[in-house]
């Protein structure tokens, strides 16, 4: 059985609420599996001026919890909902905390780590706030294309922000 269209993979919010990957990034969208004690926890800054400066434009920035790096996001859902509103402003949506590698991961990085950073690499999330830039590429069917930034990558970029122009430029 082939894995499903990445737009149908089903996902849960930080709230508890269910609904689809495409739900919620029916374009482009910025992917980040993030982490409240780490030493980019800061970037969380950076992903909010994004959500509100390309958000009208059709960007979703959408943060997954992961606790998989040095357990580096121990709280519960309001946690880490309290924490990122609290000290970061963050108003993009959180998915409800998960596995970005190894048995368990879920659905969605199973399909993000296809991804290939500036080096080609791809494969699995190194570390905390990894980035993924998606979107659907109509010379190849709709078909997904992904850019991956490495966690040093701060969200204000230049290279990164470029990847974001062009997929809303589609």
């Amino acid at each position: 059985m082939s894995p499903a269209p990445i737009r149908e993979i089903p996902v849960t919010l930080l709230s508890g609420t269910e609904t689809r990957f495409g739900e919620l990034a029916p374009g482009a969208a910025l992917v980040v599996n993030v982490a409240s004690k780490c030493g980019f926890t800061p970037q969380y800054g950076g992903l909010e001026e994004l959500h509100r400066e390309f958000g009208e434009r059709g960007l979703a920035v959408l943060g997954m919890p992961c606790n998989q790096f040095l357990r580096q996001e121990p709280g519960t859902s309001n946690e880490i909902s309290e924490f990122c509103q609290i000290n970061y402003g963050v108003t993009f949506p959180l998915l409800e905390k998960g596995k970005v590698n190894g048995r368990g991961r879920h659905a969605l990085f199973e399909e993000l780590r296809r991804g290939k950073d500036a080096e080609g690499r791809g494969g699995v999330v190194r570390w905390n706030f990894e980035k993924f830039v998606v979107w659907p590429d109509p010379a190849n069917g709709g078909q997904p294309r992904i850019a991956r930034f490495r966690s040093a990558v701060e969200p204000q970029d230049p290279a990164l922000r470029a990847a974001i122009e062009s997929a809303l430029a589609g």
